[in-house]
């Protein structure tokens, strides 16, 4: 049986491979199935709470809900020692890509939150991106990690996924690597305290980004995802989510 994308990411994040899917990515696309994007896809947060709902063994999921907040629709994220996804799986050529927009607010950073290391890697908000590639290029633990996955979830782990993060402290646009694996990487968009409380909004180039962090062209983005979990530092994070567009 073939296990969605965000299943599959799930337990690449499980097995300490961080992400979506996006921290384990679900299906690859069917043949047939590619999305073009002409102009813009957008995601409004009655549409996020719809995607596909990705629990990681082992831990409590967070909580996600459509909520009013300063007069507009918003993803409330509400993770009390929990961590899960909520992902879309999507197959968009390379060529394809373009600018990706969203918005997020946070409440407070996540003390003791580091998401440079195993036991700390916790975020208040995270969107995440996952890609196919050729996974002939992998080095042997990495090789390792996605047949592991492969055996465990019916898929191997996405050939790279792409994170954008809140940090507590690293200068943003810093590209952090996960801890386990360097087809995890993410981009810090925020940092520190400055900006708690209130809806920031980014556009992010994807192509210029995905090759800022993994020193190469990208290949189909075959998932988008979000995620907001505090489960490593056992305490509680809530945030929010605005649309999301891919342009």
């Amino acid at each position: 049986m073939t296990l969605p994308f965000g299943t599959r990411l799930a337990w690449a994040l499980c097995l300490g491979v961080t992400v979506w899917a996006l921290q384990g990515c679900g299906s690859l696309p069917l043949p047939g199935k590619s999305v073009a994007v002409s102009n813009q896809t957008a995601w409004q947060p009655e549409d996020q709470l719809k995607w596909d709902a990705v629990k990681l063994p082992g831990k409590v999921s967070t909580q996600y809900s459509v909520v009013r907040l300063s007069n507009r629709s918003a993803l409330q994220a509400n993770a009390q020692s929990s961590a899960s996804m909520l992902r879309k799986d999507l197959h968009i050529e390379p060529e394809q890509l373009g600018v990706l927009s969203f918005s997020w607010q946070i409440k407070k950073l996540i003390d003791g939150a580091d998401m440079a290391q195993r036991d700390q890697d916790d975020s208040p908000v995270r969107l995440v991106l996952a890609f196919d590639g050729d996974r002939s290029q992998f080095s042997a633990k990495n090789a390792m990690l996605s047949e592991l996955s492969h055996v465990m979830s019916g898929r191997p782990m996405p050939y790279a996924t792409l994170m954008y993060v809140w940090c507590n402290h690293r200068p943003v646009e810093s590209v952090i690597q996960n801890p386990r694996t360097d087809r995890i990487q993410k981009i810090v968009v925020e940092s520190g305290s400055q900006r708690l409380n209130q809806w920031l909004t980014y556009e992010r180039n994807i192509r210029e980004d995905y090759e800022k962090a993994f020193g190469e062209p990208p290949g189909a983005l075959i998932g988008i995802g979000l995620m907001t979990d505090s489960d490593n530092t056992r305490s509680h994070a809530q945030s929010w989510y605005g649309a999301i567009r891919l342009h």
